[in-house]
């Protein structure tokens, strides 16, 4: 899932106007797009944790699919009314260039929604029930349509960046949800019983486990259309918003195992000696993704990976090689924040993860304020670094939490 930002950077930068149209999609776009989902996300480690059988998983089936319908209402209606210019010229206030090209985009992606809340509750599952490889196959198809729709597009000029980046995302994604829909199947069939001994799930069970869970991505996710709405108004802001889809997507590639980490745990903290055996490996798994962020970020692969396989313009390629120095420590708290969540949500205590959020996003939006008021400096530094110190506080909570379910 990392590769996929970096890739839909890589072709789009390559086409006409790309400054334009990296800079509506990481403004616009995705922002907005994961800001609306985010409610869904969680239902990974919901269903790794709660389908426990054949009736919990057809509720949480149903869920889902009321989740992800009054969601897709909500796109729809950003996307295709007149809430689309009070979101992005009122609330974000991006610049006018970027209105029409983001306004096509976010249209496009409307199944997104959908598609990743279907996905993400069928590849819970999965995990839960050992058959993690095919997670890793249905990204693996995911990525290869990406490629193929954006290679194709690319190659016989079928439409603008925004147009074939957003294409190619939208299709992308629903061809790996009816995977994991596909090969579910077999662990339906054979894996999960029929019934068992755990509390029955209801609707007020689910709603007491879940949204505090939910609230988590939710709360965090909406700092990314406000970390747009912040550069917008900070100096170099077109600059900024254009290199942002590049530096974004080389940070997730980086924090990509450390946000796996977390249904790891949710599903082997339970075994003999396994929350010391996923401590033992945060260790080894942040010292890892730590120093490859910091290889690209103090050395010239930095300018090689934006200026060569990103295809940036050289002005592009300076200000996110020097962002990235600023994001080296995401990738290593990153893991920490999956190992304190998993456990949390492995013992059935969710609340402390959406008080954490809460904590990263107050200092997140304060700082981000700032930047609009005082900064001098490019308004993606300012944001990065604003985000890691945020980020770094929320660590630090999930840690104290999780330290109660010791005593």
């Amino acid at each position: 899932m990392g590769a996929e930002m970096p890739t839909l950077t890589a072709f789009v930068a390559r086409m006409a106007d790309p400054e334009i149209h990296l800079a509506a999609w990481g403004s616009l776009v995705f922002p907005v797009s994961l800001a609306i989902e985010g409610p869904v996300i969680m239902l990974l480690a919901a269903s790794t944790a709660l389908a426990v059988d054949t009736p919990s998983y057809r509720k949480l089936i149903r869920y889902m699919a009321w989740m992800s319908l009054l969601l897709t209402g909500v796109h729809a209606t950003v996307a295709f009314t007149p809430a689309f210019s009070w979101l992005a010229e009122g609330i974000l206030g991006v610049p006018k260039e970027l209105l029409e090209p983001g306004r096509l985009g976010l249209q496009i992606m409307t199944p997104w929604t959908a598609a990743i809340a279907w996905r993400r509750l069928n590849q819970g599952v999965l995990i839960r029930y050992g058959n993690s490889r095919a997670v890793a196959v249905g990204t693996a198809i995911r990525l290869g349509t990406l490629i193929g729709i954006l290679w194709l597009t690319m190659t016989f000029e079928m439409g603008t960046g925004i147009l074939v980046g957003a294409t190619a995302v939208a299709c992308a994604v629903t061809t790996e949800a009816l995977f994991a829909h596909f090969v579910v199947q077999s662990v339906l069939r054979e894996k999960i019983p029929e019934a068992s001994e755990h509390t029955a799930l209801n609707v007020r069970s689910f709603a007491a486990f879940y949204f505090p869970l939910a609230l988590t991505p939710l709360l965090t996710l909406m700092i990314h259309p406000a970390g747009s709405a912040a550069m917008s108004r900070m100096p170099m802001a077109l600059a900024s918003l254009a290199a942002w889809p590049a530096v974004h997507g080389l940070i997730f590639l980086t924090r990509g195992m450390g946000f796996a980490f977390n249904e790891v745990v949710v599903a082997l903290a339970g075994k003999e000696d396994g929350e010391r055996q996923l401590r033992r490996f945060a260790k080894i798994l942040a010292a890892a993704t730590m120093s490859l962020l910091a290889l690209l970020g103090f050395t010239p692969l930095g300018r090689l990976w934006f200026g060569s396989v990103s295809g940036l313009s050289p002005e592009l390629t300076t200000i996110s090689a020097s962002a990235i120095v600023l994001a080296v420590f995401m990738p290593g708290y990153q893991v920490y924040q999956s190992l304190y969540q998993g456990l949390l949500v492995h013992h059935r205590k969710t609340r402390g993860v959406s008080e954490a959020v809460a904590l990263y996003v107050g200092l997140a939006l304060a700082g981000l304020w700032a930047g609009t008021q005082w900064s001098s400096v490019p308004g993606i530094q300012w944001s990065i670094g604003v985000f890691v110190f945020a980020g770094l506080f929320q660590t630090l909570y999930l840690r104290q939490r999780s330290r109660a379910l010791r005593t």
